[in-house]
């Protein structure tokens, strides 16, 4: 008797949106929570993307924090980090700001 067919996984980060150029447009703000400038970094928001455990969500959904506050985001979660912040509100603004606007509007709607 032979074994089933093998069932083949997709590969990690395939089908997600991915733009250097948007990222590197987030990085030029301050930090989205504490305000900062040094050592900005892009912070992917896995809440609310439908993104895994160690799965990153589309480059769309970043903001901008500081090497600390972005440190402090995972040691206490998402969650509990962006309370009293309106996220959504937060990651529109950088998409509608952002050099790739339009593929961004194109990839949201599907």
């Amino acid at each position: 008797m032979s074994l089933p067919p093998r069932i083949t996984k997709p590969t990690k980060g395939m089908g997600r949106w991915r733009s250097q150029k948007h990222r590197d447009f987030v990085r030029q703000h301050a930090c989205c929570h504490c305000g900062s400038t040094a050592a900005i970094e892009v912070a992917h928001v896995r809440n609310g993307s439908g993104a895994g455990i160690s799965q990153k969500p589309d480059d769309w959904r970043t903001v901008s924090l500081c090497k600390s506050c972005h440190q402090r985001q995972h040691n206490i979660g998402e969650v509990t980090f962006w309370r009293g912040t309106d996220l959504d509100a937060l990651i529109d603004a950088f998409c509608k700001a952002s050099p790739r606007a339009r593929e961004i509007r194109e990839v949201r709607n599907g």
